[in-house]
């Protein structure tokens, strides 16, 4: 390099210019700095698109912002339980023939208020800030409320062609999370088993999971989707969390009723 600037600097005096100064940078170390620069305004485009798609699959998703592993608290043996299985479904995804390999469910049941959403929330999150898994969380009652009013001809609101588009979403999106599956019923309508085995069928034929979500036991689960419905469950590769702690809901009314003392001189149809 020294003796390039000697040739510069003798071709400037030639010339009559001013002497090159110290700090000449020649063509190879200029290239790769231009280079470092653009690298690192790609990486940024990237960061930042990646963020955009995120936040994209989030809006879609219908989750809580606030189903997160970093709001769940471990504080019984079950959810402790239920977040090491979830954190290794997670990890699973890590590997792209573990993902083409079959389709997989996990169908978390107990009582109501017992962490089973919230644990199905924080995996999903997780798999969108991971890995870009597209998520669509949905309530199974909503929809078959849905379905119920699709086939009303009359009405004025497109709720047909809204079911069509809900229905293709299902089939379509990489994880899906039904829960309150068969809440309050003990048996779903024929029809409405039907179409709930065809959906599940369809997705596993796919390779697409599924997160049920249930207040039922295994055999009860069983009873109320029916035969074929759950035959479409077998299928898949399951893993079974039963939730049995305590509930984490506030309570509104309390355990132990205060009673009062009785007010002497009143008359209950006293009238004044």
């Amino acid at each position: 390099m020294d003796n390039i600037k000697n040739k510069i600097q003798q071709l400037g005096k030639a010339l009559g210019r001013q002497h090159v100064p110290d700090n000449y940078t020649d063509y190879k170390s200029l290239r790769m700095e231009y280079e470092a620069l653009a690298n690192r305004d790609v990486k940024l485009m990237q960061l930042e698109s990646k963020k955009q798609r995120i936040q994209a699959i989030q809006g879609r998703s219908d989750l809580n912002a606030k189903w997160t592993f970093a709001n769940l608290i471990e504080d019984s043996e079950d959810v402790i339980e239920a977040v090491s299985i979830a954190k290794s479904f997670i990890a699973a995804h890590e590997d792209m023939n573990w993902r083409r390999s079959g389709s997989h469910m996990m169908i978390f049941y107990g009582d109501y208020g017992r962490g089973k959403s919230h644990t199905a929330g924080a995996i999903a999150h997780e798999l969108i800030e991971q890995y870009e898994i597209s998520v669509l969380y949905r309530q199974l009652s909503s929809i078959l409320e849905m379905r119920f009013f699709s086939y009303d001809y009359n009405a004025q609101d497109n709720v047909a062609q809204k079911f069509r588009e809900i229905n293709q979403e299902l089939l379509d999106v990489d994880l899906l999370i039904l829960d309150e599956v068969c809440v309050n019923e003990t048996s779903l309508k024929k029809n409405a088993q039907s179409w709930l085995g065809n959906l599940l069928r369809q997705r596993l034929a796919n390779h697409k999971n599924c997160i049920l979500i249930t207040n039922h036991n295994l055999a009860e689960l069983e009873q109320a989707l029916g035969s074929y419905c759950f035959e479409s469950i077998k299928e898949y590769d399951t893993y079974k969390v039963k939730f049995s702690g305590p509930s984490r809901r506030k309570e509104i009314i309390p355990s132990q009723v205060e009673t009062k003392p009785a007010v002497t001189g009143y008359r209950p149809n006293q009238v004044r």
